[in-house]
Formats: C-alpha cells, structure tokens, sequence
C-alpha cells in the first residue's frame, strides 16, 4: 500500500483570482457516474463504446460514484486520468466504508482508510483532475450524536484538498455547522431531493450542487421537466456568483435522465456548445420516444459535425 501522512500529499489544485470576475464558465456541470447500460442509444451509440472516451468528449466533469462501493485500483484511477481530455475533472464520492460502516468513527480507523484513498487518486492529483471529495453522509448521522466525529475527521484531512459533505439529515442545517465548514472552506452539498430543502448555503470558495430526483422508491429514478430546471437556472446563477468554481451533477440516471437534464440545464445557463445541443436533442427524442432506437448513424454523424 502506498501511503504517506495526511497533508503531505503533492497536491497542487489552484483556485483563480477572487478578484477575476465569477462567469459561468467557472461551473462544470456532469453526471454522477457514466458507466450505465441503459444510457447505450439514448447517449452511447453501442453497447461497445468505450464510455468515459465518449462522455469526456462531450462533459468537462463527472462524479465518480463507483468509488462509494468500493475502493478504485490504481489502474482504474490511472485509466481515468490517462483517457480523458487535460481539462477533465473528477470528484470523488468517499467510500462507504467510512460514511455507513465506519461512520468517521475516529478509532475505527478512518484516518488511515482516508490515506489509503487518497494516495489511490494521486493520478489525478498529479494531472490537475482531481476535483472535491464528496463526504455523504448517511441519513442516521446527526447532528446530536455525531458532529464531533465530523468535525474530528474534516479537522484532520488535507487542507490542500477539496472537500464537500452532503447532509442527509436536516438536524445539520444550522449556523453553527456552515461557521465551521467556512472555517475549514469545507463546501456544503447544495441538494435537490424530496427530504431537505434546496437551500443554496455555500460554505467554500467552490460549490456543490447534486440533483438527485424528485421521485419515490427511489428519487433518482425521475426526469426533471423544463419548469423545474428553469426554477433552477437562476439559483446556479447565484451561487456561481459567490464563489470561485461550481460542480454540479446530476444522479437521476435512471434511462439516462441525467444525461438529457444535465445538457438541458447548460444550455438553459447558455454555456452549451453544438454538440452538447444536438446530444440533448437525441437523448429527449430516444426517452419521448419510449426507447426505441433511431440508429446509430444519428449520433455518430452529429459526432462528426462536431469536429468540423
């Protein structure tokens, strides 16, 4: 195992200038993960296509959500930061192992888990793309029993390293708790989801922001209308404003609703490119059309359009 003390990792992440003007081209929007099946014909020409080549083609971002389940091997990792475009982003969903199993209980070991995982992204890490660790809470961490084990295991990790919690308990919104993650420029998760509010609490010089879904059993499994992503528009817009850069990612990858969302909601903001227009267009036309597959030739002839 490749280890080294918290801290010391060779981490250079710069932020811009607070005093260069907030654009919307600080805000990286992408899906939480890429790897689906079920996205081949509405997004993936072929079930052969190599997935993250094709989403990197058309994504800046992505959120890694394999790596709850399951710590990556440093092949994966180096896979992810070899195949992908120099100006690729990742954030990295941390392990349930130290969420849901361990809790962050600090004699459990977490501190190590939290090494180990960290020396697995140095890829990233060296190649400028690595983005913030997403910390999820599960929804049984409170406030009352647990917020010192959160503060204990944000006080000990890198500060040289992005980090971003998501609630999923609402005994966490309260002032004290965004005073702290300030404090350590720890980002509050901005979410949308049927259980706690969307409020846009930013806590960091760069912000979070997860859509989860509005539907039931489970949430993710829902397609955002026009109306509800217009709703947000003006909250990205926001948010991007007080801070230095924006993640955000959709998870409602049900069918491949977070794909057509995700290229709606850019070019809704207006940062969405021919490509990305033309991949929204295909991927509502697939879903409205009950799935059924309008050919390859479709998208791979827009691919080409796109390198002219």
């Amino acid at each position: 195992m490749d280890a080294c003390p918290l801290g010391t990792l060779p981490i250079r992440l710069k932020f811009r200038s607070p005093h260069r003007p907030r654009r919307l081209t600080d805000l990286l929007i992408g899906t939480s993960g890429w790897s689906y099946n079920e996205w081949v014909g509405v997004f993936y020409p072929t079930s052969s296509t190599n997935k993250l080549s094709f989403y990197s083609q058309l994504y800046k971002t992505a959120e890694v959500d394999s790596s709850f389940y399951a710590f990556p091997s440093k092949g994966l990792v180096l896979g992810w930061a070899r195949y992908t475009p120099d100006d690729f982003v990742f954030s990295v969903k941390l392990p349930q192992l130290l969420t849901h199993e361990k809790k962050l209980e600090p004699s459990k070991g977490v501190e190590a888990d939290l090494i180990r995982f960290l020396s697995l992204l140095k890829p990233l890490i060296a190649t400028g793309k690595l983005g913030p660790i997403l910390i999820q809470l599960p929804p049984s961490f409170t406030y009352q029993s647990d917020a010192d084990k959160l503060k204990t295991f944000i006080l000990k990790a890198p500060e040289d390293i992005r980090f971003a919690v998501e609630f999923r308990h609402p005994s966490w919104l309260r002032e004290d708790v965004w005073s702290f993650l300030r404090a350590k420029n720890v980002a509050n998760v901005i979410v949308d989801e049927p259980l706690l509010p969307p409020d846009t609490v930013t806590t960091a010089d760069f912000a979070f922001i997860r859509w989860h879904g509005r539907g039931s059993r489970p949430w993710y499994n829902y397609r955002y209308g026009d109306k509800e992503l217009d709703g947000w528009v003006p909250k990205v817009k926001e948010v991007t404003a007080r801070v230095k850069k924006t993640f955000g990612y959709f998870n409602n990858h049900f069918r491949g609703f977070a794909v057509e969302n995700s290229l709606k909601m850019m070019e809704k903001l207006g940062t969405s490119n021919f490509r990305q227009k033309e991949a929204a267009s295909r991927a509502t036309r697939f879903i409205d059309s009950g799935g059924r597959d309008e050919g390859e030739g479709s998208i791979l002839e827009f691919m080409d359009k796109g390198r002219s």
